[in-house]
């Protein structure tokens, strides 16, 4: 049980990363975003190569991108505090049970 807890947290953690490093690329290059989209909406519909992004969607793409950067980095920041707080109360856990022993 407690491998397949690792492997969660390493799962967890690569995925926020993942979402902090699309965040940013997003809030940087939102035409990027904009390429993608059409590239996904012209494989189901005629002439979306030509559909041209307002400045208020590309603010509005880059706003998202600034909220995915928030949110993996809230997570990660999380995360590393839940792995110190872990630590330190095994490490009180087992300093209680080597006292009791004695």
């Amino acid at each position: 049980m407690c491998r397949s807890v690792m492997n969660s947290q390493k799962g967890r953690s690569f995925g926020a990363a993942f979402v902090l490093l699309q965040g940013v690329a997003t809030a940087l290059l939102p035409q990027l975003s904009v390429k993608f989209t059409k590239q996904m909406i012209g494989k189901n519909f005629d002439n979306a190569s030509e559909l041209e992004a307002t400045p208020e969607y590309l603010r509005q793409v880059r706003a998202i991108g600034i909220g995915m950067v928030a949110a993996a980095g809230t997570d990660l920041l999380l995360q590393s505090t839940e792995e110190s707080d872990s630590d330190s109360s095994g490490t009180d856990e087992s300093d209680e049970s080597e006292g009791q022993e004695n």
